[in-house]
């Protein structure tokens, strides 16, 4: 069998001496002179980008932050009218955040996000929470700005009983990667066992 002979790179090929008057990162092996001069360019050693948030007080500033950007999220926004529509907008070290959009009617079904917990608002229209509470089972509506945290473990339905359409924001931290769906005797059975 024959072996591929490869072509060598153009740093292993011999080169003529290096001019004395020639600054030193024009050898062709250098960061430097492959990318530049990092002071020359200031836009590539920016210090002024927001740090990643870390807390759920950070999580909550960057879905506010994200909701009063409405040139970055509403060009975005689709419906579809068999389900609710989604896009993840943005990621970061253990965290994810979803645009969703929701026709009226649309409900997510009594849900869990497994290991993540979150932070959601609405971004235009209103939905209402169904949530589990000690008492049994609780409502309350999300208008456009309310915002909503919630931890691992919790059990809720979103649904869009207003006659308009509605966009939210969702960032789940860690990002969400499992989504457990209850029926109505399961979620009233996980609710007495826990």
């Amino acid at each position: 069998m024959r072996m591929p002979r490869f072509r060598k790179r153009n740093r292993d090929r011999k080169r003529p001496p290096l001019s004395v008057t020639a600054p030193r990162w024009t050898d062709g092996l250098s960061d430097v002179s492959i990318a530049g001069d990092p002071t020359a360019f200031p836009h590539l050693a920016r210090t002024d980008l927001p740090a990643h948030p870390t807390t759920v007080a950070g999580y909550a500033r960057l879905v506010r932050e994200i909701a009063a950007d409405r040139a970055r999220w509403e060009p975005l926004v689709r419906y579809d009218a068999l389900t609710r529509w989604y896009a993840r907008l943005e990621t970061g070290p253990g965290y994810e955040v979803w645009l969703l959009s929701w026709l009226p009617g649309q409900s997510s079904g009594f849900h869990d996000h497994g290991p993540s917990t979150g932070v959601m608002t609405v971004l235009q229209g209103e939905l209402t929470e169904r949530a589990l509470t000690a008492g049994g089972e609780g409502s309350r509506t999300l208008a456009s700005g309310g915002l909503r945290v919630f931890a691992t473990g919790h059990l809720h339905e979103m649904v869009n009983a207003a006659l308009e359409p509605a966009v939210s924001v969702h960032l789940y931290t860690p990002g969400l990667v499992e989504m457990n769906q209850y029926p109505t005797a399961a979620r009233e059975q996980r609710h007495r066992v826990h």
